[in-house]
C-alpha cells in the first residue's frame, strides 16, 4: 500500500444508505393520510445487538424495554420509525409476521419469535388523523425491503410522509419535513442514520450555526433564536407531546447492548447541533443504536471494523445531524405546510 493509498483509508466520506452492509429498508405511506413506516431489517437472521436513548419527554415506543442492558435479549430483528404516534406502534405486528414467516426470531419450542423495537412521530393533524400506520402497511414495508436492497428515499416518504418542523410558533408557522439519511465511511468502518424530523424546533445547519428552516413569520421570515424563547415562554406548560425527533443510528463495528445504549445517547448531540429547541417535554426524541453483523462474504470480518464507543458514537452524531439537514432538504411542500425546496424560491 503507498502512502497516498493509505492517507485515503483515513478519509471520512459519506456514501449512499445502500451501500451499507447486512441490512434492508423497507418504507410505506398513505400520502392521502399523511402518514407512514420505516422498516430496518438485519440480513442476518440471528439479528443485531441493539441499544436506546430517549432525550425527549413524550416518547411513543415499542418493546423498547427489551435495549435495556439488563434484560434477556441480546439481539433483535427489526427497528421502525413509524407515524400514528402512540396509535401507529400496532404497525410492528405486521413486521413480526413477515418475519415469523421467514422463520426468524427467538425459536421458542419450534415457535419464531421475532423481535421488533419501534419508535413513531406525533403526525395525525398533519394529513387524515384516522389513519395510521397499521399491520398491513409495515408487512408491505416488509416486502418493499426485499426488492435490490429495499425501497428507501429521503423526503416525504416513509416514517417522514407527515413530519413537520418549527411548530412552537403554531401550525401555521411551521414547514414540511421529512426523513433523511447518512452513512459515513472511514476505511472499513461505517456509521449510518436515519432520522424523521418531526421537531418542534427549527433546523439549523451544523457546519455554520445558521437557521435554514422552522418557524417563520406570515411574511416568510425565519424566526430566531430569541423569538423561539418568547414563544416557548407563552405555551410552558400548555404543550403536549405532539412533536418527536426519531432515529435508528447503525455500525458495522460490534457492541453489545450496553454499549450501544451509550452510542445512541451521544448520537443524540447530533439533534442537538441541528435542531433548536430541543429534547423538550413536547418532544419524544428517541434513538436506537444497532451493530450490524459482518455480511458473511469470505472478503472481510467483523474484526475489520474495530473502533470504539468514543469514534463510534462521534460519528454517529455527525450522522445524525448530516440526517437531519437531509430529511428537511430533501421535503416537499404538503398539507398546507411549505418546505425548504420551496421557501427558497420566494
Amino acid at each position: 500500500m503507498t502512502a497516498m493509498e493509505a492517507g485515503r483509508d483515513y478519509e471520512i466520506t459519506q456514501v449512499p444508505l445502500s451501500a451499507f452492509p447486512g441490512i434492508r429498508v423497507g418504507q410505506m405511506e398513505d400520502a392521502q393520510g399523511g402518514t407512514g413506516i420505516t422498516v430496518l431489517l438485519c440480513e442476518d437472521p440471528g439479528g443485531m445487538a441493539a441499544g436506546l436513548h430517549i432525550g425527549g419527554g413524550g416518547p411513543a415506543c415499542r418493546e423498547t424495554g427489551l435495549l435495556d442492558p439488563v434484560t434477556t435479549a441480546q439481539r433483535i430483528h427489526a427497528a421502525v420509525l413509524g407515524g400514528g404516534s402512540a396509535f401507529g406502534l400496532d404497525a410492528a405486528g405486521g413486521v413480526m409476521r413477515y418475519l415469523e414467516e421467514k422463520g426468524i426470531g427467538v425459536e421458542v419450542r419450534g415457535i419464531h419469535v421475532p423481535l421488533v423495537a419501534q419508535v413513531d412521530i406525533f403526525d395525525l393533524p398533519v394529513g387524515d388523523p384516522s389513519v395510521r400506520p397499521d399491520q398491513a402497511m409495515a408487512y408491505a414495508a416488509c416486502r418493499m425491503a426485499e426488492q435490490d436492497g429495499g425501497n428507501y428515499r429521503d423526503g416525504c416518504f416513509g416514517a417522514g410522509c407527515g413530519a413537520t418542523i418549527g411548530k412552537y410558533a403554531g401550525e401555521g408557522h411551521a414547514m414540511k419535513s421529512g426523513i433523511g439519511s447518512c452513512v459515513l465511511r472511514r476505511g472499513n468502518l461505517m456509521v449510518g442514520a436515519v432520522v424523521a424530523v418531526n421537531a418542534m424546533g427549527d433546523i439549523y445547519d451544523w457546519k455554520n450555526g445558521q437557521k435554514i428552516a422552522g418557524a417563520h413569520a406570515g411574511d416568510g421570515r425565519l424566526l430566531d433564536r430569541t423569538e423561539a424563547i418568547s414563544h416557548l415562554l407563552r405555551i410552558e406548560g400548555a404543550k403536549a407531546a405532539l412533536n418527536t425527533t426519531i432515529g435508528i443510528v447503525f455500525t458495522n463495528a460490534p457492541f453489545c447492548k450496553a454499549q450501544l445504549c451509550k452510542i445512541a445517547a451521544m448520537a443524540h448531540d447530533g439533534f442537538a447541533r441541528s435542531i433548536f429547541p430541543v429534547h423538550t417535554s413536547g418532544d419524544g426524541d428517541s434513538i436506537i443504536a444497532l451493530s450490524v453483523p459482518a455480511v458473511s462474504s469470505g472478503e472481510e470480518t467483523g474484526e475489520s471494523y474495530m473502533a470504539g464507543i468514543d469514534t463510534v458514537g462521534t460519528l454517529a452524531a455527525w450522522a445524525a445531524s448530516e440526517a437531519v439537514l437531509c430529511g428537511v432538504r430533501s421535503a416537499e411542500s404538503a398539507y398546507g405546510f411549505r418546505a425548504l425546496a420551496d421557501l427558497k424560491k420566494g
